[in-house]
């Protein structure tokens, strides 16, 4: 209950307050929402098969969120960021889908 009012307590505060997102950091933000999702639907399976567990989520949900940054990063810093992060981006998102299978089977038994 208490991740449930603390979600809804910084939705509303995003949309009160309206942050901006510095220039230099605009590459990285979308990567990093994406790992965000990746560790998010992860711990929501791992909640349904039993084994959530807190410590190992967050672990997981800032370090998907800063590996995928510094391969964002070093893929500037050798002229094919783009390219890496298309290749980020594929990762997690197989990531994504393979948790979302494994909760609609898990929710709906098909």
């Amino acid at each position: 209950m208490v991740a449930v009012l603390a979600l809804a307590a910084g939705v509303v505060l995003g949309v009160l307050v309206e942050p901006t997102v510095p220039i230099w950091l605009l590459p990285y933000l979308p990567i990093a929402v994406v790992a965000a999702l990746d560790a998010v639907f992860g711990g929501v399976r791992a909640r349904l098969d039993g084994i959530f567990d807190d410590r190992q989520f967050v672990v997981s949900f800032i370090s998907n969120v800063l590996v995928a940054a510094l391969i964002v990063y070093l893929g500037d810093q050798l002229g094919v960021g783009s390219l890496l992060s298309i290749g980020v981006v594929v990762v997690f998102g197989v990531r994504i889908f393979g948790n979302l299978a494994a909760i609609r089977r898990h929710l709906f038994r098909a």
